[in-house]
This record gives structure tokens, sequence and C-alpha cells, in this order.
């Protein structure tokens, strides 16, 4: 099976939370899942190799949380064209805000210009309609792991 790793992007323990359930759906799939709660650059540069699932929230502005932000800055400022990777994102958000998932669609956008490949749709939770992430990330994750291949 793939070689998965998850890297979280969280605030509050939601994005965390919906990652970890993740892994477990990815696991009971057969597939070898490492999470990253702070992922490094050297971590990212072997999954990329495999399969990478991004799990964010958003915060501020629109903005990546701290966790997860200077990855974001090392993979923009220093991985440049990465036409072998293949991921997912799941993004966290909430729709009362402007910039409703805007962590997860910053790191999307990097990803699509440096020439990744998105594996499915990204999934978004708004927090506004769904109290508990995981219940909606749990389908998601067992649809994405039965497309790696």
């Amino acid at each position: 099976m793939a070689e998965v790793g998850i890297f979280v992007g969280t605030v509050y323990g939601n994005a965390l939370l919906v990652a970890e359930e993740a892994e477990t759906v990815l696991k009971s799939q057969g597939h070898d899942v490492k999470l990253f709660e702070e992922g490094t650059l050297e971590a990212w540069q072997y999954y990329r190799h495999h399969f990478v699932l991004v799990v964010t929230s958003t915060t501020g502005q629109g903005d990546l949380p701290d966790s997860i932000a200077p990855l974001y800055a090392a993979i923009r400022d220093t991985v440049g064209y990465q036409p072998e990777l293949r991921y997912g994102m799941i993004a966290l958000g909430d729709s009362s805000y402007d910039h409703f998932c805007g962590g997860g669609h910053k790191l999307d956008d990097l990803l699509q210009e440096q020439g990744a490949s998105r594996i499915g749709e990204m999934l978004e939770i708004d927090a506004m309609e769904t109290a508990e992430p995981e219940t909606v990330a749990i389908p998601w994750a067992e649809k994405w792991g039965q497309l790696l291949k």
C-alpha cells in the first residue's frame, strides 16, 4: 500500500483531531501513515515522493496556523517545482469569516503553482455547520485512501 505523511496545521486542536481520525482510517486500509504535528521540510521532502495529506485550520485573515506556517514558507522558498507530489487537502474554517478555509486554500494554491497533483477534491469543513469535524472527514478519508495507487 501507499506511504502517507499527514502534515497538520492546528490552533485549537480540531485539525489535529481530524488528522488523527484520517490516520486511523488510512491505516485500517493498509497504508503506512505517519502524522506530523509540526512537519519539517526534511519530512516533506521524503513524502513528496510518496503521498501527502495536509489537514489545516485557518487563523487570522485566512492565514495558516503557527504549527504549519514555517513549513509553508520553506516549501515556498526552497522546494520549487515538485510535479512528483501527490496530495490531499482537508481545510477547516468558519464561513462567518471572509477568508473561509483560507489556510488550506493558500497551501493548496502554492502546491498547484509548484506542479503538484491533488488527489480528489479538497474537503472544506465549516465550523458553522459541523460541531464535530471528524464526522465529515472520516468518509472523505475513506474515499481518498482508495484513490492512492
